[in-house]
């Protein structure tokens, strides 16, 4: 169990934790490789499976949070955020431009019918907009030439402020890499008066630092005005299995806890689990993990997928269960009933599994296993 945290009365003996020191690290390490941009603190999908009251803390630090859940930024303004808060994905229908209006909500624009709603909004306030090129994701957003004409009509309008110029990158974690689309974005964006909003996690890490890239429309720093850290924040590496979060100096914000509750002995051609999918080749004693599927562990998990006991590296064996797992207690001699199991983050002892090699091994990514802790997982915040 993590130091200062509150211990919860659970059924089953597994338990997330939440580190708040982590989520500080995790902005302080975004910030440092774009020391010039102010930072949005990504807390969509309830912060990524975190929960957004159990971040605040953490990411207070943030020059603003972004999000896509008008009942998110009801919440974030609850606990007292009087900054900036960004509609990811904006208005959805005209009465959330209303709410937009009392909570002080900037929002993104990224197709006709939005403009179409802003134009027909009464409000005493303009409202703060961020303007979406699809500048290759082909997602939301204008197309390169269509963009400066919804600028047009945009600023045309009472009912709107200042207007941001953003995008989103489709491969800043891979090898085909951003110069595509920040060339398509400068061109489109020349002359464009309007901070401007560009880089994710990956592409604050990879291409921000110290990078411009030229294009026709001229040279853009990738760092820009705004970058909007997610998986960053939450110790995630965002170019996984290529880095880890070691080599970004990210830390886990997570940790997914469990114990053993029970031990049994295999002898050679001893199957495990449903399906008979493992079978021992040698006397071998495994142990019985209170986690399964049912808690958010990934079902596609095979035998082989790393495990914490008692901080000491081992195996899953067999299949995945409702709730319940099987590991293999060769290289933890000493572990038994009541044995400290790590399923993902930071064991007792100081041991670290990252979430990015459990995922890896389920054949997904770092962040389905956060949005996945099932309801019935108790959770504490480590101070």
């Amino acid at each position: 169990m993590a130091a200062g945290a509150k211990i919860a009365r659970m059924p089953r003996p597994i338990l997330a934790t939440i580190h708040t020191q982590t989520l500080r690290h995790n902005l302080a390490r975004v910030r440092a490789a774009v020391p010039d941009a102010r930072v949005w603190g990504v807390v969509k999908a309830n912060a990524y499976g975190h929960g957004i009251e159990r971040v605040f803390e953490g990411l207070r630090g943030a020059d603003g949070f972004a999000l896509l859940d008008l009942a998110e930024a009801e919440r974030v303004r609850a606990l007292g955020w009087r900054g900036p808060i960004l509609l990811l994905e904006g208005a959805f229908e005209p009465r959330d431009l209303e709410l937009c209006s009392r909570l002080n909500l900037w929002h993104v624009v990224h197709c006709d019918e939005q403009i179409d709603m802003l134009a027909t909004h009464k409000t005493h306030q303009p409202h703060r907009v961020f303007l979406k090129m699809n500048s290759g994701m082909n997602r939301l957003g204008f197309a390169p030439q269509r963009y400066r004409t919804a600028w047009t009509r945009l600023n045309a309008l009472p009912q709107v402020d200042e207007i941001s110029l953003m995008t989103h990158f489709s491969d800043a974690d891979g090898p085909r890499g951003i110069a595509h689309q920040v060339a398509a974005f400068a061109h489109a964006t020349q002359d464009l008066p309007g901070e401007r909003s560009l880089s994710n996690s990956a592409a604050a890490l990879r291409h921000a630092p110290g990078a411009n890239v030229r294009g026709e429309g001229g040279e853009v720093r990738v760092a820009a005005d705004w970058v909007r850290p997610g998986i960053a924040i939450y110790g995630s590496a965002p170019d996984y299995p290529e880095h880890s979060a070691v080599h970004w100096g990210l830390k886990g914000a997570m940790t997914l806890a469990s114990r053993l509750i029970g031990v049994q002995q295999l002898q050679p051609g001893d199957t495990v689990g449903y399906g008979s999918s493992f079978t021992a080749d040698a006397p071998l004693r495994i142990g019985i993990v209170a986690c399964g599927y049912a808690d958010g562990y990934p079902r596609h998990c095979t035998t082989g997928t790393p495990v914490l006991v008692g901080g000491v590296r081992t195996r899953l064996v067999g299949r995945v269960s409702m709730d319940m797992i099987t590991v293999d207690l060769s290289p933890a001699p000493e572990a038994g009933m009541g044995s400290e199991v790590t399923l993902w983050g930071q064991a007792s002892s100081g041991a670290v599994l990252s979430i990015d090699e459990v995922a890896h091994a389920a054949g997904t990514v770092g962040y389905e296993l956060m949005c996945a802790l099932a309801p019935r997982v108790p959770v504490v915040v480590e101070a």
